[in-house]
């Protein structure tokens, strides 16, 4: 049986915050670390990629909202930060509208596990990691009913990494942890940070598994939503990110970017209008998108 899903919100904002105390998981089920994603067969033929973004990642609810009322059927998630979190939960069998119903429930700071160690952020992370296994029966990547994998940033020279096989809240764990905010994650000694530091929209790893047709959602504020009187500090820090999303979202063969105000906010409201956000631009990109998966003979 399904394990039910609570106050999914509060995971989508301590995805956003993510960075502390020194952790070192070394299990038998640690996640395995890959430069590049693996390639075999069956080989997918729709992947679905979802961005990070904290709170804005509510977005991709309403997407994914739409592309099962319109039958489209994903055989591969990848996931960075918030995107892997959500995307979790998509690939073991939580609908759309069991996402929203969670989503509108709970406190958001239900998972803040506040750690001393400052240097390395405020939230340790233990409480995110243990939320997702629990919920998800404790399953392992590679049992997940649809096939999923997590982008991660190896924290030591920044290089993107894929987790395909082991335990899913620590994968989760680690694709969240943003620097200064939540503790980086230790597996087998190497350290692991927010993949939205090297791949927020990691359509390379779908490429790599081989997908036939890759949808990508970008949830990052769009170019010149930035209003007035922003500092210049984050107008470096959006183009930063805009220098990493761009290459990859060339690489889909489809991309849905909603729109939506440039501030994000743990405010409950402020998730209802990222998922409405996403809805509709998913809505209104969908005769276009049905016609490309067609014509690649995905549909």
């Amino acid at each position: 049986m399904k394990p039910r899903l609570s106050a999914l919100c509060v995971l989508c904002l301590a995805a956003a915050l993510s960075g502390c105390a020194a952790f070192n998981y070394t299990a038998p089920d640690s996640p395995v670390a890959q430069a590049t994603a693996n390639s075999g067969a069956p080989k997918p033929r729709v992947a679905l990629v979802l961005g990070s973004g904290g709170p804005r990642g509510y977005a991709h609810i309403g997407v994914i909202k739409v592309l099962e009322a319109a039958g489209v059927q994903v055989d591969l998630v990848v996931g960075s930060s918030v995107g892997s979190l959500l995307g979790a939960f998509w690939a073991a069998g939580y609908s759309a509208a069991e996402l929203d119903t969670a989503a509108r429930s709970g406190g958001p700071l239900t998972l803040f596990d506040l750690s001393p160690f400052a240097d390395r952020g405020w939230i340790h992370g233990q409480r995110l990691q243990d939320y997702v296994n629990v919920r998800l029966g404790n399953a392992s990547l590679e049992q997940l009913p649809r096939r999923l994998i997590v982008a991660a940033t190896r924290r030591d020279d920044k290089q993107p990494v894929f987790f395909e096989r082991g335990n899913v809240g620590v994968a989760v764990r680690a694709s969240s942890a943003v620097a200064g905010v939540i503790s980086p994650v230790g597996v087998q000694g190497i350290e692991y940070e927010d993949a939205d530091e090297s791949l927020p929209v990691a359509v390379r790893a779908a490429r790599q598994a081989g997908a036939r047709f890759v949808i990508a959602v970008d949830v990052s504020a769009r170019a010149g939503k930035a209003p007035p009187g922003t500092s210049q500090a984050l107008l470096e820090r959006d183009a930063r990110r805009r220098s990493r999303i761009d290459p990859e979202t060339r690489l889909a063969d489809f991309v849905i970017h909603p729109d939506m105000a440039y501030a994000a906010s743990p405010r409950a409201s402020y998730f209802v209008q990222a998922q409405k956000a996403g809805e509709v631009a998913a809505e209104q990109l969908l005769p276009e998108l049905m016609q490309k998966m067609a014509l690649a003979g995905v549909r």
